[in-house]
């Protein structure tokens, strides 16, 4: 009896010190990085946060991924970043949900003596010089060049005539100024395609159904639609076929989530833009584990962008 008791003492002595030593090791791991996303709930999200989880557990960082509900929600990641800034962690990474609201935030990194890195929606410049404020290094894809491949490819498919509709993101938010302005240029080199309707969708998929279903109404010949994300295009997608009128509209949209990728192959979508969001992560806790080291990073990081079609899914380059 005494020799099982003292087995089980030993067995129960073994376990408290095996979940001692790992309550040290998570105390006293890497440096502490936050990564500050729009939303969680946005597969493009997701994916950034799995490459930046990745490279975390590569270099030994002590990652922190918070994020408002909604993307729309500035005023509560502005609360995150400030309560991550009185946590003292070590660098920050922020996907910013408002271009100028974000600003005031980085200035008060600054002050801590945190660095910032910005990822994927570039904050306003003009803001930032007025303020003062400085980021480490951007990272993110050209939305400009996005916008114009989308535009390009609906002009094509139109053969350089027709009417088309455009959702846009958040109105003011860099990403999908951007990406709209780059359309609009492409458009340009095409006077035969009228832009009747575009009208912002803030990014989701529940808007971008009644507002594409309201523009369908209003303009029932529209022949093409270009969201500047893929939640918003899947909503479309689904106005469309309320409308019985799949197949008859070009539909492009921007992020190459997983379903757009599915609608794009089973021809519900035409296009999506693909920006690689978990290189951006990856990317993001690099740039920032090397600024807590003390190392230079580049300013600008540009992360390439890429058409996704039903053609480029079923190249064998696209299934390596």
């Amino acid at each position: 009896m005494k020799k099982d008791l003292i087995g089980v003492l030993l067995v129960i002595l073994s376990i408290t010190l095996m979940s001692c030593q790992r309550g040290s090791e998570q105390a006293d791991g890497g440096p502490r990085i936050a990564l500050v996303l729009k939303t969680a709930n946005n597969p493009f999200f997701i994916d950034m946060q799995k490459g930046a989880e990745e490279a975390a557990k590569k270099l030994g960082v002590n990652l922190i991924v918070q994020a408002a509900e909604r993307e729309v929600d500035v005023e509560k990641q502005m609360q995150i970043i400030e309560n991550l800034i009185q946590a003292r962690v070590a660098a920050l990474c922020i996907t910013p949900s408002g271009s100028r609201e974000v600003v005031p935030a980085i200035d008060k990194a600054n002050r801590a003596g945190i660095p910032v890195v910005i990822v994927d929606t570039r904050v306003d410049p003009k803001t930032l010089s007025e303020a003062k404020a400085r980021i480490a290094s951007f990272i993110g894809s050209d939305n400009y060049e996005g916008g114009k491949l989308a535009g390009e490819f609906i002009a094509k498919r139109l053969n350089g005539k027709g009417k088309v509709a455009v959702l846009e993101g958040i109105p003011g938010h860099e990403t999908g100024d951007s990406r709209l302005k780059g359309f609009r240029e492409a458009l340009k080199a095409t006077p035969g395609i009228e832009i009747v309707a575009s009208q912002t969708a803030n990014w989701e998929r529940d808007q971008g159904f009644n507002v594409f279903q309201n523009i369908l109404q209003s303009h029932p010949d529209v022949g093409a639609l270009f969201a500047c994300s893929d939640l918003m295009a899947l909503g479309a997608v689904e106005a469309i076929a309320a409308a019985n009128k799949t197949g008859q509209i070009v539909v492009v949209g921007f992020d190459a989530l997983p379903e757009a990728r599915e609608d794009v192959q089973k021809g519900t979508m035409d296009a999506t833009v693909a920006q690689f969001s978990a290189q951006m992560g990856a990317q993001a806790v690099e740039n920032a584990y090397r600024l807590i080291k003390g190392e230079q990073v580049k300013e600008e990081v540009v992360v390439p962008i890429k058409l996704i079609t039903k053609e480029t899914l079923n190249s064998s380059e696209e299934n390596k």
